[in-house]
């Protein structure tokens, strides 16, 4: 089930357990980003061995609109993550709800 901002930005403040993956390019996230680890999606392919541990663990992927993290989410679905979740809107979406 994917993710709208109200509810990322409610488990970053209560700093709920889970992981946050930015997927855009170092300039995108040079502008602005919410944390989390950065892999921009042509990298997820070859650092996927690095969350082999958090394959049962919540994962929620971000990026500018939804696209390219939405994509990531698929890739590692039929991987056998179990648990990922796409950030509706993206950046773009958190920006418009709570300015930068």
């Amino acid at each position: 089930m994917d993710i709208q901002v109200e509810e990322l930005k409610d488990k970053i403040d209560g700093k709920e357990d889970f992981i946050l993956i930015d997927v855009r390019e170092a300039y995108e996230r040079a502008e602005f980003n919410v944390g989390g680890t950065h892999i921009p999606l042509g990298a997820v392919p070859s650092n996927l061995d690095d969350l082999e541990d958090f394959k049962d663990k919540e994962i929620v992927i971000y990026c500018r609109s939804g696209n390219r993290s939405g994509q990531a989410k698929m890739y590692m679905e039929q991987l056998g993550f179990k648990n990922v979740r796409n950030l509706l809107g993206g950046m773009l979406e958190w920006n418009r709800k709570f300015g930068v």
